[in-house]
């Protein structure tokens, strides 16, 4: 390592030793606002918490002394560096090269199940508890205060270095590609939103619906009325619930004992007015990590079977659910069952369920290896959803990245995180998330989780630890020195 780079990146780690209470704080206060997205509002096109997240953002970089830019309220900026001098030092303009950080700032629901205020902010034990901690307002905060002890330490980049903020990362990306039709994209960067070492590739996503029309039933007895479950298409729900009308609601409420002592799985009935609500709870996850959660729409729809329903239409979807999906987290029951070498087996979630006596809506959330496209996963599904004669709504696809692993920017990224861990068994990883590495070329995802600590993204009780928090601030600052200077 050059001598004066040693001397610069161990005064940057002191300095951040020294920001700790600061940076604490400042996600705590984060964490506070409920940045959720919401309906559209004049100056807030993500809603009210969202706009108030990225106000605050802005404000701190202003104070401190960055240059900020707000593109419309979709999107924006906090940067320093990049100046261009001549020979008597005189600054006469900036570079056109541009380092970049892609975070967000919005938030997935917070779900049901928490042991505390998913909103406080919680300090307990060496962890920051709340929405957001991990995904991703901590590893965006990390970022920030890399850039701020770099700025403070005297370092002067000749790239511009910019921390990009998003918007709507957990809901369409609207935002950051309104930022980048008005802004240049940077030329290389990481995004701060996935796990160490370094990620190489992404899978390829798909949002869709399927869709069942009900008819009326031939037969008198116990009918589907309304069903629901799942906050967002890339979260395992943890909740879901079906009114049903009829009669022997006692001999239902005997079944969900039964069925209870049988599975282990949470499920509950109650009297409205005439109906019986039948509720599931499942474990929240992740949509690309289902195997951490427990989907409650699979546990209603498996026991929904055992009800004695009879509308015609409705015990056809149930069956198709039943046979298909069930609790497959790969889809090899609907027939896409594919994986590859780079990427492992394809993921497969059930995300949202709607519907009321008129149809049933099901949305559903895929992750597919990096070395297939989206029409061979469709293509795949097509005899069994044409089997049981439902409707297929394409809402969304993000087609998979991959970087070989001998990249200068991940050797680059792999040579920073060793060096500050010690760590030399890991190797870059293809994930199943899906991150603004996709937003521009030349843009990986690094951090901000390390290796052993739990998957907490989108479930309860997320978390950040102290400790990790400011290791990874540290790992930030040497790689924007490394890549930027």
């Amino acid at each position: 390592m050059d001598e004066n780079k040693m001397d610069e990146t161990t005064d940057c780690a002191a300095r951040i030793d020294g920001m700790e209470e600061d940076i604490i704080r400042t996600l705590r206060e984060l964490i506070a606002i409920r940045s959720v997205a919401g309906p559209a509002e004049e100056g807030a096109p993500f809603g009210l918490g969202v706009r108030d997240a990225f106000a605050y953002m802005l404000k701190q970089a202003e104070t401190d002394g960055f240059a900020t830019e707000n593109v419309d309220q979709y999107g924006g900026h906090i940067e320093f560096g990049g100046l261009l001098t001549d020979a008597d030092g005189a600054v006469v303009g900036l570079s056109d090269e541009v380092f970049g950080m892609l975070g967000h700032l919005d938030v997935v629901p917070e779900g049901s199940g928490w042991s505390c205020d998913p909103f406080a902010g919680k300090l307990e034990d060496g962890k920051i508890y709340g929405r957001g901690a991990i995904d991703d307002k901590g590893p965006l905060l990390a970022c920030y205060f890399a850039m701020k002890a770099l700025k403070q330490n005297g370092f002067s980049p000749q790239k511009r270095v910019r921390l990009i903020l998003g918007l709507d990362e957990e809901s369409g990306w609207v935002g950051m590609q309104r930022y980048l039709s008005n802004v240049k994209a940077p030329d290389a960067g990481f995004t701060p939103d996935a796990d160490f070492p370094a990620i190489h590739g992404e899978m390829g996503i798909l949002i869709f619906e399927l869709a069942k029309k009900i008819g009326k039933s031939t037969v008198k007895g116990l009918e589907l009325r309304k069903i629901s479950g799942g906050n967002a298409a890339n979260m395992t729900p943890d909740f879901a619930r079906a009114v049903v009308r009829g009669e022997a609601y006692d001999a239902i409420r005997e079944k969900i004992a039964e069925y209870r002592k049988e599975t282990g799985y949470h499920v509950y009935a109650k009297g409205i007015g005439k109906s019986l609500e039948i509720s599931a709870k499942g474990v929240s996850a992740h949509g690309a990590t289902p195997e951490k959660g427990l989907n409650a729409i699979s546990i209603l729809m498996d026991f929904l079977s055992q009800t004695g329903l009879v509308n015609e239409s409705v015990l056809e979807f149930i069956d198709f659910y039943k046979r298909h999906i069930g609790f497959d987290l790969h889809g090899d029951g609907i027939g896409c069952g594919f994986a590859d070498a780079p990427s492992g087996k394809l993921i497969f979630n059930v995300g949202m369920v709607n519907g009321n006596h008129e149809a049933i809506l099901l949305t559903i959330n895929i992750r597919y290896p990096v070395t297939l496209g989206q029409e061979q996963i469709y293509d795949a599904m097509l005899p069994v959803i044409h089997k049981y004669d439902l409707g297929l709504v394409k809402r969304d696809h993000k087609a998979p990245i991959f970087i070989p692993a001998d990249d200068p920017l991940i050797e680059t990224l792999m040579r920073v995180y060793q060096e500050h861990t010690g760590d030399r068994s890991g190797k870059p990883l293809v994930i199943g998330g899906g991150t603004y590495a996709r937003a521009a070329k030349n843009i990986v995802a690094f951090g901000g989780r390390f290796p052993g600590e739990p998957e907490l993204a989108h479930q309860k009780d997320e978390f950040i630890c102290v400790d990790s928090l400011i290791r990874m601030t540290k790992i930030y600052a040497d790689a924007i020195y490394a890549l930027a200077k």
